[in-house]
């Protein structure tokens, strides 16, 4: 079920006329490349410039699209709000139906989805038309509550839980009054309506609120049928069936409780307080008063509180509750750090580069919060089905109550079945069993180092078939290094050479130079300064290193230098060539003196990763590259890919992806979010690495693994085909004892409280199997 929402939002582009067309071809072609965004362009004719977008709410965020302008150059004129709030009272996810029904019908109120696993509700409004307090008065109104923070007391903790076991203990004393006991029916029928007030008490409010918005719901089947027995007289069966309700969405609750406990558990990862030096002196505060450039004492063992940039000190820093990374990262000066992250024995003073509310892990939170309250797929069906299926219970229900009766049926023994049949038909099950599975998995991945932003790409994610991989920076290091050193003249060894080619490189920003003095750094040895250094661009470099002619480039710039090869030194270049290395020759004084192979070298267990992938049933792993299809087979054979497409221009990726999703049906693409954008809003899942370091991942991708590796797909591949597992089963169950109550409570096989038992039992049964993915490992 696709939703579109057409919006005019209000923009002031750069006032220069050359910087403001460069900025909106900029803007569409963003615009144009997000998945979730239909059509966008701007309407150049009004004051300020408006630019309308149409996009799918269930994909893409509000804030989402406000921010893609502002990256293209836009000043957003913030008419448009959203608002994530917490909403406390929601029994069932009927009731997030009815705050939908209701907060969507307001004027101004743009999109609204709520979550009731996640308890949450977000909301997307128009300030010239509405405001926060207007619709948390309507929220408020429907009987619903906006907790606020801190430590909620125990009766608030527990009162439905409380009320829930006192209407069970009324039952059962009017049970034993009325049997056991003799005393008057009277009495028992006083302790049966006490439980009717307590076991009640919040579905019959959810029921009128219902009634009043004209929609139709499990709670109202739930009130009529327990009305239904009352007037015929079987009080013990509405008391029962009231007290299991209740009991039923009590322990939903306190189970639920556990994935929501599982997203909270990430926000406290982050301390309160931060030791900061200002001043001249060490001041603790708290991380919301912290300040850009402020510095942060980190002492051993303590957790980070802020995003930043080492100053001083050097430890090993365990990233994983952000990053994933099973090992600790050494941090020294110049490496980044992350809020939550807890530092090992070494003490570090960081630069704050974030403030707390714009950290890593607070947008990791957010964008959680979000993909909490974005419906998948499967979701979207049942509701459309529920909106049908209730309505005809209803009327099913009235012809039930009617007609056996004409045809000598007993109207108390007709009536009674239709009140079965109105608890056998209940939804409850089938409603949350999609839902609280979406929750318990995007809770898992986000404790897993993985940020999946959605229910709809959690369930992709276990539809995959193949995933394509973009080659630089994603299955290698992205950045060239030294391979081989191959020595033409006995009285030199490696290190003499790459200490001399080093020291005639040092100069230079070419990333090919770079790796060479990269490599003598690693081995410690000592640059020297160089003398008369010229380069020639493509080719290579010229200079004097402790006097003697250093010569470093291509065949073709030995060639110039009238340097001659011998055969066997033509041989071994030509070896290397064919394994898609970048040869560097080194002459000393117009004689070769050796070979420098330098190659964009493969990232570490990216072989184990494919291997992990085939396991979990992707049958095809793609390479994308734009280098040619010497390098790209070579690196195909090193990392495990099935197949490979080289020497592609970045439209024909885009053309790639395409083409293999119209051949497998669902494909993923990986890469590094940046130079990918297209090609990642084409794959049925986009996934970029890196999401803790660049906001661009975080921003333009599906799926973000948080780390800077690939270790992470194989889980979050086989958590999605978890998933899609669980949400099958749970619709196997819910609608199969639909199915079974529907028929037994026609033929009078089952009563009104076996009914009970196998609702609600049912209803627990696919919560706690939505809860098993909170304890998935790959």
């Amino acid at each position: 079920m696709e939703r579109t929402l057409e919006l005019d939002i209000p923009i002031l582009l750069p006032t220069v006329q050359d910087v403001q067309d460069q900025c909106i071809a900029r803007l569409q072609n963003m615009m144009a490349g997000k998945r979730g965004i239909l059509k966008a362009h701007l309407h150049l004719d009004h004051t300020p410039i408006q630019l309308c977008v149409h996009y799918d709410p269930d994909l893409v965020t509000l804030e989402s699209v406000q921010t893609m302008a502002q990256h293209a150059g836009a000043q957003i004129l913030r008419r448009y709000h959203h608002a994530m709030l917490n909403v406390e009272g929601m029994d069932c996810s009927d009731c997030a139906h009815v705050i939908e029904h209701s907060i969507g019908r307001m004027d101004g109120v743009l999109n609204v989805s709520v979550s009731y696993p996640a308890q949450k509700m977000l909301v997307e409004y128009d300030t010239h038309k509405t405001n926060r307090g207007a619709i948390e008065k309507r929220l408020r109104g429907l009987g619903y509550a906006i907790p606020t923070e801190g430590i909620r007391d125990f009766y608030s903790r527990n009162r439905e839980i409380i009320f829930s076991l006192t209407a069970g203990l009324l039952v059962l004393l009017g049970w034993v009054a009325e049997t056991f006991l003799g005393l008057p029916q009277t009495v028992a029928i006083g302790l049966f309506l006490g439980a009717y007030v307590l076991g009640g008490w919040d579905v019959s409010r959810h029921a009128l609120h219902s009634l009043r918005e004209r929609h139709f719901d499990t709670d109202l089947l739930m009130v009529t049928a327990a009305i239904g027995a009352a007037l015929i007289g079987s009080f013990l069966e509405g008391a029962l069936l009231l007290f299991m309700f209740s009991l039923g969405h009590a322990l939903e609750e306190r189970a639920l409780d556990r994935a929501r406990s599982a997203v909270r558990a990430l926000a406290d990862l982050a301390p309160k307080t931060a030791l900061v030096k200002r001043d001249g002196r060490e001041l603790e505060m708290s991380v919301d008063e912290v300040r850009l450039n402020d510095i942060v004492i980190v002492r051993p063992g303590v957790r980070v509180p802020v995003d930043g940039m080492v100053l001083a000190g050097a430890s090993a820093v365990d990233q994983a509750p952000v990053t994933g990374e099973s090992v600790p990262v050494d941090k020294v000066t110049g490496d980044k750090v992350f809020a939550g992250s807890v530092n090992g024995e070494g003490a570090l003073e960081v630069s704050v580069t974030r403030l707390a509310k714009d950290s890593t892990l607070a947008r990791v939170m957010q964008l959680v919060e979000e993909a909490q309250t974005q419906k998948s797929p499967t979701q979207q069906t049942v509701e459309k089905f529920e909106h049908v299926f209730v309505p005809a219970v209803l009327g099913i229900t009235a012809l039930v109550i009617v007609i056996p009766p004409l045809l000598g049926v007993p109207f108390a023994e007709s009536f009674l079945r239709a009140m079965t049949l109105l608890v056998a038909a209940s939804p409850c099950a089938l409603a949350l069993g999609t839902p609280a599975s979406i929750l318990a998995g995007v809770a898992q991945a986000a404790r897993n180092g993985v940020l999946v932003k959605g229910g709809v790409h959690l369930e992709n994610l276990g539809r995959l078939k193949a995933i394509a991989f973009d080659k630089t920076g994603t299955l290698t290091q992205g950045r060239p290094e030294v391979t081989d050193l191959v020595v033409f003249d006995d009285s030199l060894t490696d290190d003499v050479l790459l200490r001399l080619a080093a020291s005639a490189e040092s100069r230079s920003a070419h990333p090919l130079a770079q790796a060479v003095v990269r490599a003598a750094e690693t081995k410690e040895l000592a640059l020297v300064p160089a003398e008369n250094v010229e380069s020639s661009t493509g080719k290579g470099l010229s200079a004097r290193v402790e006097g003697r002619a250093v010569l470093i480039g291509n065949l073709n710039w030995m060639q110039e230098n009238r340097v001659v090869l011998s055969d066997a030194a033509r041989a071994k270049l030509e070896s290397l060539q064919n394994t898609g290395k970048t040869i560097l020759l080194v002459a000393l004084d117009q004689t070769p003196a050796g070979i420098i192979a330098v190659a964009d070298t493969v990232r570490p267990r990216v072989q184990e990763v494919m291997s992990e992938l085939n396991a979990v049933g992707i049958a095809r792993t793609i390479m994308l590259t734009g280098d040619n299809a010497r390098v790209a087979e070579s690196i195909a054979k090193q990392v495990g890919v099935t197949t490979v497409r080289a020497d592609l221009m970045p439209g024909d990726k885009l053309d790639a992806i395409r083409e293999l999703t119209a051949e497998y049906g669902a494909v993923a693409m990986v890469g590094d979010g940046v130079n990918d954008a297209p090609a990642l809003a084409n794959a049925t899942v986009g996934i970029a690495m890196g999401g803790a370091g660049t906001d661009v991942a975080l921003e333009t991708a599906d799926v973000a693994l948080m780390g800077d590796d690939l270790s992470k797909l194989p889980f979050a591949v086989g958590l999605g085909r978890a998933t899609r597992r669980i949400i099958i089963q749970n619709l196997a169950i819910s609608l199969g004892v639909i199915a079974f109550l529907i028929v037994s409570s026609l033929t009078g096989f089952v009563g009104l409280g076996i009914a009970i038992i196998f609702h609600e039992g049912s209803t627990l049964v696919v919560v706690a199997n939505a809860l098993r993915l909170l304890g998935y490992k790959n």
